[in-house]
């Protein structure tokens, strides 16, 4: 078992603090879910977590079973084990998706256990079956004149592809129709098992339809603010953020 924990974390953007000490403990076997208003920190967590350059740690630890991910650079902390599915993906000419697994797969194992051609095709054959994807994406460039759909289909190619310890999900629903989502959460679910750990970012209980999670977060203002079990999020969705604010004393106005 692996565990990814995320102690007092302070995270800022241009001398604005954004997340304010979020502590979170996630180990492999488990999904966890994190759901709150827009503006309240879901997105910069991720973005701290991988290393976004625009984003500024000033307090805490990130640790992947006790070494702090914070003191490595981004392609370090993939080789370690992390992942990130972005809610937008970049497009990049010139380079197929196949030819982009093949080599992020590579740099992950390393000079010494270079996968084969006749491995990879076989691989990337299954996985693109599994996502319902037609065998014309491996060779179209990267995410270039994909639509949305595609696009969140495409990452969660590369999650079953580079197969890593821990994957920060984020907001993968967004803008997706309900066929399209349950292809994406059946990519998920498949990884599903001891050697896997997701943190999901989602506004919407649908996806938690289809992804149970172990554990839901309630971020606000820059914080954890309670957590609990899949049910939490379907009481989110019933009462809204107002009623669980009153409950735990803390302002909320809702977005108009």
């Amino acid at each position: 078992m692996a565990t990814l924990e995320i102690k007092n974390l302070h995270v800022a953007i241009e001398d604005k603090e954004i997340l304010k000490g979020v502590d979170m403990t996630i180990n492999t076997g488990e999904i966890h879910a994190i759901m709150g208003p827009n503006g309240t920190g879901k997105s910069t967590l991720s973005a701290a977590i991988m290393g976004n350059p625009n984003y500024t740690v000033t307090e805490g630890e990130v640790l992947f079973d006790g070494k702090n991910v914070l003191e490595l650079d981004v392609d370090e902390r993939a080789r370690l084990g992390l992942f990130l599915a972005m809610q937008y993906p970049s497009e990049i000419p010139g380079i197929t998706n196949a030819e982009f697994l093949r080599a992020a797969i590579n740099a992950k194992r390393g000079e010494a256990d270079k996968i084969s051609v006749m491995e990879f095709i076989k691989k990337l054959d299954q996985n693109m079956e599994l996502l319902s994807m037609k065998e014309e994406m491996a060779e179209r460039y990267l995410n270039e004149g994909f639509s949305g759909g595609e696009k969140k289909r495409n990452e969660i190619l590369q999650l079953l592809m580079l197969e890593p310890t821990f994957a920060i999900l984020d907001e993968i629903d967004s803008g997706l129709d309900i066929d399209a989502l349950k292809v994406v959460a059946k990519g998920v679910n498949s990884m599903r098992g001891d050697k896997f750990g997701a943190l999901i970012i989602t506004h919407y209980q649908r996806l938690l339809d289809y992804i149970t999670p172990d554990v839901v977060h309630i971020m606000m203002d820059g914080r954890v603010v309670k957590t609990g079990g899949a049910e939490l999020a379907k009481r989110l969705e019933t009462e809204g953020y107002v009623n669980i604010a009153a409950e735990l004393g803390i302002e909320y106005v809702e977005e108009v």
